[in-house]
């Protein structure tokens, strides 16, 4: 069952409305069926183009930037944490005295359970990224959701002491399933304002300018530990990307928070 404080979007709303109005029409008029059958699938295409960008906000409530008011931005991390390049990670976020947030898989930090809570340990936040990362989570049903968010919770919080309170889909992609088990769940969905594709591209002043193109207040950043391109040396793109961000902004008077400092 869904919680019963979880509120449809407009967009979920009006469609289950037409979901009715489509049963009484085949009911009171089944010759018309093909037209019945037509909208039904025109708004099945909607629904899936909603989850299929990343920020929009049709299905529910996405944090795409940061609350209204704030004049700080946020510094993202996907998909670790990964013991070759988080650690790295971690001493230029010192360097720079930057808190981020690390949006980690329930596998991972199980595999490397010192490295996430070294993560908190040096002030920054860990969010839930799901239990294992499947490229099909935005075509599981509510209890597949439910089983993911929940397993991904459950580890996180035994390994950091603190229970996750924001989720990232990945790859960014959902469903309509999806909103009403955050709400159970009490997770907010976070998506991001900009990101530099930079588990395709090893280029790092292309995924530098990319992100810094789109600096300003109230800014979500989105880089990956795991699962990061490679440059032509073989480096992690993030490790030679993230000094010039970090300097660039800092130089340009921005300060970093973590999500959660940002529902203060």
């Amino acid at each position: 069952m869904t919680d019963a404080r979880w509120k449809p979007s407009p967009l979920i709303r009006a469609s289950l409305y037409l979901h009715g109005a489509l049963v009484v029409l085949l009911v009171l008029q089944p010759a018309h069926w093909r037209i019945a059958l037509a909208i039904f699938l025109a708004d099945h295409a909607l629904l899936t183009l909603a989850g299929l960008l990343p920020r929009l906000d049709w299905l529910g409530p996405n944090w795409t930037r940061l609350p209204a008011g704030r004049e700080e931005i946020a510094l993202t991390i996907d998909d670790g944490p990964d013991p070759e390049v988080t650690p790295e990670v971690l001493d230029i976020l010192d360097l720079y005295a930057v808190r981020a947030t690390f949006f980690c898989t329930g596998e991972k930090a199980a595999r490397h359970p010192d490295l996430c809570r070294e993560i908190v340990a040096r002030g920054h936040a860990v969010e839930n990224h799901s239990q294992h990362h499947l490229h099909r989570f935005s075509l599981l049903g509510y209890r597949g959701i439910i089983k993911e968010l929940e397993e991904a919770q459950t580890t996180l919080a035994g390994i950091t002491g603190m229970a996750p309170l924001f989720f990232r889909a990945p790859a960014g992609l959902r469903n309509p399933f999806l909103d009403p088990a955050l709400s159970r769940l009490g997770l907010r969905l976070a998506s991001w304002s900009v990101r530099a594709y930079d588990t395709r591209t090893g280029d790092v002043e292309r995924v530098a300018k990319k992100l810094l193109g789109g600096l300003k207040k109230g800014t979500i950043l989105l880089l990956h530990d795991g699962n990061s391109a490679r440059t032509r040396d073989r480096r992690p793109v993030i490790l030679e990307a993230l000094p010039i961000i970090l300097s660039e902004a800092r130089n340009s008077g921005f300060r970093f928070i973590t999500l959660r400092e940002a529902l203060s």
